[in-house]
């Protein structure tokens, strides 16, 4: 996945993870109880890649290959998560009453699609 990619899907798991809460908090007021998707499982499915190890390979050889692969994709989540919490805490902290999370959020995921947190541009976030 490319890094604008990882961005925009981080930040939808976090929207989604709120609409979960919400309709947690419905079914409890309701008295119903149903248990939404694990996104973190879903996220990590989704963004990380699948990695191939030889049968004979090291020890070395196998971190060498875990890190290669693993690494700049969570780099970028961490990232994402890092400028979602950023973004969230920077309006929180402001005193804005006019903006929900949600709305903190889309307008995020419309940056990053703009292209304000590409590696090429990352002065201009």
């Amino acid at each position: 996945m490319e890094r604008a990619e990882i961005l925009k899907r981080v930040i939808g798991i976090l929207t989604e993870v709120q609409e979960i809460r919400r309709a947690a908090e419905a079914e409890e007021d309701t008295g119903a109880a149903e248990s939404g998707p694990d996104v973190v499982t879903e996220l990590l499915n989704e963004m990380l890649p699948s990695i191939s190890v030889p049968a004979d390979a090291t020890p070395q050889e196998v971190v060498h290959l875990v890190a290669t692969a693993l690494g700049p994709a969570l780099q970028t989540m961490v990232a994402g998560f890092s400028l979602a919490f950023t973004s969230l805490a920077m309006a929180h902290d402001t005193g804005r009453q006019d903006v929900t999370s949600v709305d903190v959020l889309r307008t995020l995921a419309l940056e990053v699609e703009a292209g304000w947190y590409d590696e090429d541009s990352e002065d201009q976030g």
